[in-house]
């Protein structure tokens, strides 16, 4: 095993290094209080392997403690679970991961003794962005082979997706030990450990600073710093021409904005001042805005609920073709995650931001836990953005993040077509008509009881979502079957089951909530007896997942509709081509 000293000192070492500023945390008395694994150069929600705001996993610390250790293995389990694990290999290959999954389960089921079944099954779950179940599978199978090097190395893969750097250095070093072949393990270890240093460097030159990225860059337009450079734009595909105010700065038209659109997808970019106009255009309006949007749709409008687009702009292109754009006639609501993972995270941001600019009241945003900096960090946009526009650009976007909502109250304004939910059960209405609670992971359900006005008065500015409270749980929660909460397979946040949304939404008078956060192999899912939504607008999620992808479109009397759409070909640029060379599942 990885040397405990080393690793303790390395914890230590790096105790202090955090970035942006956290929600408050409450003080717990839960054991989770007194673990070092927690500690971590992000200010996300780490949460530790074994506890999550008081919510224990079994005792063993596994999250599917489904198999008897002490089974008797016959020579006939042994050939049944090979052929198992034949079928699950082919269904890994097919990118149908969810039957793999079910496959090396029967695998594991008839033979828990061999490790690569569990292996194979993290390696599953790591696709399906099932992260902490990744570690416990890993870990089982480094118990059954301590010198399983390939286990290590997924399992240092798996910490480093759910942002736990230092978890994941010893056992990329003991993947290294055990097989001094192991390339992938030796780049990743370089790569982590000058991401932690980096980390360190930007937390000591950060101190004292005060002023905001967006003061700056207002700074140095006012100044003429950063004037129109009109040799960025690619020749073939000039931007059309962006008015200016009497005061020298840039107003939004729609023959701007698609014609932005439109050369993005032929290859073309924006200049740095026109991207800052849009960055603090949209600022402008989201900063007004309350922390939970309240909208009605009118009769004869339509509203679209956007999932998770993740830097894919050539399927985002497709996707506002088949919607159209926003107009007083239709509105979009786009559900976070805009940024990371995709080679075009920049294209998008701008993109959506340039719609709001332009149409305040027609186009809504939500933070996703993907608008943040240590995400960013690692999964590509703070690379690309520098890159693209400059590291006063990313610092920009950085700022502006903070200022977006965290949820959509949408409403319908004329009653509904039939009493029927989208379950079984009869609608919840509120005052006659059916409304949708719009947000990233899900609603702050940690305990009974939260209202919609709590939500209204989250401070949200210039915070990054903290380790626990509503703000945490809006960004990272996701359902589960179970009745109940529990520790959510992914690694991080919380799972909540149909129980725990059905008393929400009765106390809030919600009929649904819409949620994006992961991946769903239709575009869309409808869970908790129709109480919970999830929609996913990335298909093909990094280029390897074969999903399909979904809008949902609602109609003012709250009649919902669910639309797929496949992936798009795009220029050859691999997902996370700016991420300094980590390759994880997906996340």
């Amino acid at each position: 095993m990885s040397n405990p000293k080393e690793h303790a000192e390395l914890h230590n070492n790096l105790s202090e290094i955090i970035t942006g500023v956290e929600s408050s945390v409450a003080s717990s008395s839960s054991s989770a209080s007194s673990l070092n694994d927690d500690i971590t150069p992000f200010p996300s929600p780490v949460l530790s392997a074994t506890s999550l705001a008081g919510l224990s996993l079994s005792s063993d610390g596994e999250l599917e403690p489904e198999v008897d250790d002490d089974k008797i293995v016959t020579e006939e389990d042994k050939q049944k679970a090979l052929e198992f694990k034949a079928e699950a290999n082919k269904a890994f290959g097919a990118k149908d991961f969810n039957k793999s999954i079910d496959l090396y389960t029967k695998a594991i089921a008839l033979n828990p003794k061999d490790s690569t079944f569990w292996n194979n099954r993290a390696m599953s779950k790591a696709k399906m962005e099932e992260h902490g179940a990744a570690i416990a599978d890993a870990t089982k199978a480094i118990e059954i082979n301590h010198n399983y090097s390939k286990a290590y190395f997924r399992r240092g893969q798996s910490y480093l997706a759910i942002l736990r750097p230092t978890d994941a250095v010893p056992d990329f070093k003991k993947a290294i030990s055990t097989d001094p072949n192991n390339k992938a393990a030796r780049e990743q270890l370089q790569l982590t450990v000058k991401l932690i240093r980096k980390i360190e460097f930007e937390k000591a030159i950060s101190v004292g600073e005060t002023e905001t990225a967006s003061s700056k860059c207002l700074s140095l337009i006012s100044s003429g710093a950063c004037a129109l450079d009109v040799n960025t734009a690619k020749p073939d595909f000039p931007l059309p021409i962006i008015p200016q105010d009497p005061n020298g700065r840039y107003k939004p038209t729609k023959e701007f904005v698609q014609g932005m659109i439109e050369s993005f997808k032929n290859g073309g970019k924006v200049p740095k001042r026109i991207a800052w106009e849009i960055i603090l255009g949209c600022k402008g309006v989201i900063e007004k805005e309350s922390t939970l949007v309240e909208i009605n749709v009118p009769e004869g409008v339509t509203c679209d609920i956007i999932g998770d687009t993740h830097g894919q702009f050539f399927d985002v292109h497709n996707l506002l073709s088949m919607t159209t754009h926003p107009s007083e006639s239709h509105y979009m609501i786009f559900n976070g995650d805009l940024v990371d993972r995709g080679s075009w995270s920049v294209e998008v941001a701008l993109t959506v931001f340039a719609y709001k600019w332009l149409y305040p009241e027609y186009v809504f945003i939500n933070r996703g836990n993907h608008e943040t900096n240590d995400m960013n960090k690692v999964y590509g946009f703070e690379g690309e953005c520098k890159a693209k526009l400059g590291e006063m650009t990313f610092k920009l976007f950085a700022d502006v993040f903070t200022s977006l909502p965290l949820a959509v109250l949408v409403s319908a304004t004329q009653p509904p077509a039939s009493p029927k939910s989208e379950g079984s059960q009869p609608a919840i209405l509120s005052e006659g008509k059916r409304r949708f609670f719009v947000c990233h992971g899900g609603p702050p359900v940690s305990k009974d009881g939260v209202t919609l006005d709590e939500v209204r008065k989250i401070d949200r500015f210039g915070r990054q979502p903290g380790q626990e409270g509503i703000m945490c749980e809006m960004l990272w929660t996701d359902p589960q079957e179970p009745n109940g909460r529990g520790p959510s397979k992914r690694g991080v946040g919380l799972g909540f089951g149909p129980d725990v949304t059905k008393r929400w939404c009765e106390l809030n008078e919600i009929t649904a909530v819409i949620r994006s956060h992961e991946v769903r192999a239709d575009g869309y899912a409808i869970e908790h007896d129709g109480l919970c939504i999830t929609v996913f607008s990335c298909p093909n999620y990094c280029d390897s997942t074969g999903n399909k992808a979904a809008y949902i479109r609602m109609q003012s009397n709250g009649t919902l509709s669910y639309h797929q759409f496949d992936a798009v070909p795009h220029p050859d640029v691999k997902p996370m081509a700016y991420s300094s060379g980590f390759n994880f599942g997906g996340f």
